[in-house]
């Protein structure tokens, strides 16, 4: 057993150090994201459509760059998971333009539990890493917050700008996990 950990812990800080940049690339894309959604999210229109479907075509790239980063820790394959979840919503996301803000609400609300769960999974299996309670929590957050648009797709009115609110806190919660990776990621 010695010998596993003594094998594995040369590889954290380069792991971490390529988690830390993937993470501060996801909060940026996300704050970007948010701000030009806020612009467009009164209505379904194309530029709307377009960054729904962005965003988990972006959690796609994102996912396969962690997994390539991460398959010594065995999280590569949950992530994987997360690519073809990821995927599918992007493509119900294309077909439910047709049928309006709930459909894209609906799809939008279980792609985030999925997704939510995936990362809360992947973040549990890397804790001792360290960075990862923001994960976890982000994780949490996610399937709660794709149980809301879930529900209230069925409102009278449902809107968009709920997605905004998914995307700015796991933004931070990205951030603050790529904050805190910065030990692990120089071997401390």
């Amino acid at each position: 057993m010695t010998n596993m950990t003594s094998v594995a812990a040369p590889g954290i800080p380069t792991m971490a150090s390529a988690l830390r940049r993937l993470y501060f690339v996801r909060f940026g894309f996300a704050i970007v994201w948010a701000l030009v959604m806020f612009t467009t999210a009164k209505h379904l229109g194309p530029l709307a459509m377009t960054l729904l479907v962005l965003y988990p075509l972006f959690d796609v790239a994102a996912a396969v760059i962690d997994a390539r980063a991460s398959r010594a820790t065995g999280s590569s394959t949950l992530l994987y998971v997360n690519v073809a979840v990821s995927l599918l919503a992007a493509v119900g996301l294309c077909f439910a333009d047709a049928s309006g803000i709930p459909a894209v609400l609906r799809i939008w609300g279980a792609w985030a539990i999925a997704a939510g769960l995936v990362q809360l999974a992947v973040g549990v299996t890397r804790r001792d890493m360290g960075g990862q309670w923001p994960m976890i929590i982000s994780g949490g957050i996610s399937v709660l917050a794709g149980g809301s648009f879930v529900a209230t797709a069925s409102a009278d009115d449902p809107a968009l700008t709920n997605a905004i609110g998914y995307a700015i806190p796991g933004a931070i919660f990205f951030l603050i996990s790529a904050i805190r990776l910065g030990r692990a990621a120089k071997g401390d």
